[in-house]
């Protein structure tokens, strides 16, 4: 069976253009009504937001006007702000609890104090007490020298006390109990972390001499000073 094609070259170039025109016409009309339909979203995504800030802030402005006209505001921010330091300065406090179990394990058991005190700022204290002789106030003071500790965090052994200096002693011929034959003072500075709270601390002291913690004589530490007297 034979076709003619009857429709000169002309009509044919002009009927596939009108296809072209009419699918251009078609692609463009989607692209801008997809272009506009964006343009809307992105106008009404923009519009809530403003409107939400706006919203926003006039909240804030409201509950900001409330505060101020709240009796005594100042006050109460006052403590939530010492609140909020509260953490931090129970951090920094000394662990001051941890002081007669630290001379319990250092004093040697034929040694008493009579006075003791601290200065936690710069980190020395100063020991005044009786023995009943001077070799035992020595043997404290090497003890003393050659305590080290540990923590949780550092295993290593750290030197516990620095400058301890047997600053005077002098012999109590006049008293009447053998404990108390001399009297000693002795200063010391200490290693920061072992007043330090946030740190689990134990000291390994030295070999050197009974002390009261081995003899179960903790609650002789303490003892009075004795009448003064000749030395």
């Amino acid at each position: 069976m034979m076709q003619l094609n009857l429709l000169p070259a002309v009509k044919m170039e002009y009927i596939k253009a009108e296809r072209v025109r009419r699918l251009v016409i078609t692609v463009s009309a989607l692209v801008t009504i997809v272009a506009v339909a964006l343009l809307l979203l992105l106008l009404s995504v923009d519009g809530l937001q403003r409107k939400h800030l706006g919203d926003l802030t006039n909240d804030i402005k409201a509950e900001g006007n409330k505060l101020q006209h709240e009796p005594q505001i100042n006050k109460m921010l006052t403590v939530q702000n010492q609140l909020q330091s509260l953490t931090d300065l129970h951090a920094s406090k000394p662990a001051a609890a941890r002081l007669i179990g630290y001379l319990n394990q250092v004093t040697p058991a034929s040694v008493n104090i009579t006075d003791f005190t601290v200065d936690y700022g710069q980190q020395t204290a100063t020991i005044t007490g009786t023995s009943g002789s001077l070799a035992s106030v020595n043997q404290y003071v090497d003890t003393l020298k050659n305590t080290k500790y540990s923590t949780d965090s550092n295993n290593d052994l750290q030197q516990a006390f620095s400058n301890v200096v047997l600053s005077s002693f002098s012999l109590n011929t006049d008293s009447q109990d053998a404990g108390q034959a001399a009297n000693y003072t002795i200063s010391l500075s200490y290693d920061k972390p072992i007043f330090d709270i946030t740190q689990n601390v134990k000291l390994a002291v030295p070999n050197i001499t009974t002390t009261r913690l081995d003899s179960n004589q903790a609650n002789d530490l303490f003892k009075a000073a004795p009448a003064k007297g000749g030395q």
